[in-house]
Order: C-alpha cells, then structure tokens, then sequence
C-alpha cells in the first residue's frame, strides 16, 4: 500500500496534532505556513514557508509536492485557486467549496441564513464605520458583536454596547483582519446560557469496501461546552449539559450545512458552533476542521478529533468513539507579552502534579500578548471539577517571553 501525502495549508497547533496522527497512520505530511518554525513543521516530513494569499505560490507548493490530500488548517488561503486545484484531480479536505465558504464569515452565513434557513442572530454586512453605524441602528440594535469576515481566533472581535463604540470596534476589526478585503459582519448580542461545539464527522461514501448510507456518513462527538474572552476560547469541557431535545436540533442543523458544503465526496471533521439560550439553538459559526474547543478530546476520549479527522480523510473505519468516564476540561496557557525570540516556560513541574493532567506545549517559535501556547488538559469526576483542575495547572505555567 502507497502511503499517503497530505499537505498541511496551515501548521500551528491543530495542524501538529493532525500531523502527528497522520504519522501514527503511516502518512507523510508536508507542512505549509507563512513563518518557519510553525508548530507542525516540527514533527512533519518536509515544509514550506509561503504566504497562502498568494494563489500562484500556494499553487506551485501544491503542484510540486503532488500531495494525495490537501488539508487546509487555517482560513487565510487563496481558496479560489483551491476550487481550480480541485477540478485538476487533487483531493482537497473537506472539498474546495467548503474551504472557499467557510474562509469568510458572509459565506457560510448566507448559506446558514438562507439557503438552509438554519436559526442565526440578527446580522448584516459593513464595509465602513458609517455603514456599521447604520447597520447597527436597522438590523441589530445595540449591544452588537463586530467581526471581521475573515479572522481566526477571534481577532478583531469586539462588542459594542453605545453608539460610541461603534467606530472603534469597526477600526479594530480592519486592523485585525486577515486578507485584504475589510469588510465586518455586525450581529445582534444574543443573551445566551451557554455555547457548544458539536463536532460533526463526514465520512467517505465508502468506507472499507462498504458504501454507507448519507445518514451513516455522519458521526458527532458529545457536544464541548466553552468560554471565550476576547472572542477567543479559553477553556471548554465535556459532556455539556444539554437537553435531548436541544441535542437533537443542533444535530440536525450541523448535518444539514455540514452535508451541504461537504458535497458528495468531501470528508473530515467539521467544528459546528452554537449558541443555546432557553429552548432556542441558534447556529453561529462553522470551521471545515479540528476546532480549538475540541482540545479536550485529546484527553476525554480514546479518538481525538484529529484521529477521527484523519481517519475520516483516509476512508477509514469510525466503529466507535469510548468516552473517559467523569469529565474533562482544556484550559489555554497565554502568553502575556510580545517577543520575537522562542520563549521558555516555568511551572510545567507544577502544572503535572496534578492528579489527571496533561500539559501540550505547541513550540510557536515566538510568543505575543495573549498568543496561545499551549493548553492543559485534565480529567475528574464531573465535567466542573475536570474545568477547575486544568484551569489550576494552566495558571502554574508561565511563558517567558
């Protein structure tokens, strides 16, 4: 058997545990990003350092390594050209159109809003502080949430709670973005209980020499509660409480967009988000990828998201999924400052002399304010007291800068 190539179009931290559960599989991973050093570069078997903006210098990493499947791992790609790469015979994860959807906020939420008609907050579209201003006073009202429409990591996203506000949030969207377009998605505040990710598994259409049915195709993972700050996750756990019937509307929805970008072929794990607030599930955002939420299966479950996305991307079997008895929690450890140097850590000793905890350092080759460096992970009895372990091993460690 020939082993597959896959290439890595983003290397960080997500990028390296798929790596490194491609490698366990016998695959041979390229890894692309724009600086050196990135995360996965570190345990793949080549790398490339290009910017992904660039449409003919992502197309000519590509056409050299020839890979089996091209991974996308992060959104600032030229996904046009994707869709071009596609039509030419390569394998892209899930499939060039979920990449090109999902690479810009307005996309996926057009498709969610009104093709698919799937729940969503009051929204609507800037491209500048004066359309902002108007937007929020038509459509959301006030407070709104700005985002760029094309982020990661909740960079550039901001709440505005007074008209005052508004300009601010719209310049520190611009200047957050990533690709050249600004352009922002302003949304109504949804008072929500609390927000889940649902990861949703797509299968091949034939899997070890069976052809499964559309409903058979798709697996998900118990639902990951989480908090964010700044826009950005902090910590999440599993199980999420969540009733059976809230449960089965956020499942139907995530298959139905997931079925819908994915298309015939298209397999991998996507990271479906929603908000519950009373009986209501409201869909927010959609990544065609591991989700950052969804650390915590590597350590609350015997298939992490990053094996089952491989396996899912290789036409593997998916028997079953064995939970951790208890709960489990992630907790991120930031950075607290700016350097261009590879910063050193202290308290890791701390951190894994709590009972339950694992500690994954990512090896970013430099650090900024409230840059994520690595994530504790840890088990207990309950969800609540797996949340309190690792946010106590994560405070041990410190990242010098």
């Amino acid at each position: 058997m020939k082993l597959p190539t896959l290439m890595l179009l983003g290397a960080g931290e997500l990028g390296k545990e798929v790596a490194i559960s491609a490698k366990r599989l016998g695959c041979r991973v390229v890894a692309v990003d724009s600086y050196a050093g990135a995360p996965a570069m570190q345990v793949s078997d080549a790398a490339e350092v290009v910017s992904m903006l660039d449409g003919d210098a992502l197309e000519a990493v590509i056409r050299r390594h020839r890979p089996d499947h091209v991974v996308p791992e992060i959104e600032a790609i030229r996904t046009e050209r994707l869709l071009d790469l596609e039509r030419a015979g390569f394998d892209v994860i899930p499939s060039a159109r979920a990449a090109n959807l999902t690479m810009n906020r307005d996309a996926i939420r057009d498709l969610a809003a009104t093709k698919l008609r799937l729940p969503t907050a009051k929204f609507a579209y800037a491209e500048s502080a004066e359309e902002l201003e108007r937007a929020a006073e038509a459509v959301t009202g006030l407070p709104c949430v700005i985002k760029p429409v094309m982020s990661s990591s909740g960079k550039g996203q901001s709440v505005a709670r007074r008209r005052a506000d508004l300009r601010t949030s719209w310049e520190y969207a611009v200047a957050n973005m990533r690709g050249d377009r600004p352009r922002v998605i302003v949304e109504e505040f949804i008072d929500f209980d609390y927000e889940i990710t649902l990861l949703t598994v797509r299968q091949r259409p034939v899997v070890g020499g069976r052809k499964l049915s559309d409903q058979a195709r798709t697996i998900f993972v118990r639902p990951i509660g989480h908090r964010q700050e700044r826009g950005d996750y902090q910590e999440s756990w599993m199980p999420c409480r969540m009733s059976p019937a809230a449960l089965a509307k956020a499942q139907k929805m995530a298959a139905a967009v997931v079925g819908e970008i994915a298309g015939p072929n298209g397999a991998g794990i996507f990271g479906v988000e929603f908000f519950v607030a009373g009986g209501r599930v409201i869909f927010s955002e959609l990544s065609p990828r591991p989700h950052d939420t969804g650390m915590v299966t590597m350590i609350s479950q015997d298939l992490s998201e990053f094996d089952l996305h491989v396996r899912a991307v290789l036409g593997l079997p998916i028997p079953t999924i064995r939970y951790e008895r208890g709960g489990a929690a992630s907790a991120v450890i930031l950075a607290d400052g700016a350097s261009p140097s590879e910063p050193e850590y202290e308290g890791l000793d701390r951190a894994l002399a709590h009972k339950g905890v694992q500690v994954r350092i990512f090896g970013k080759p430099s650090t900024r304010k409230y840059r994520r460096m690595g994530v504790a992970l840890a088990v207990g009895p309950t969800a609540d007291a797996a949340r309190r372990t690792a946010k106590a091993a994560a405070k041990c460690v410190r990242v010098k800068s």
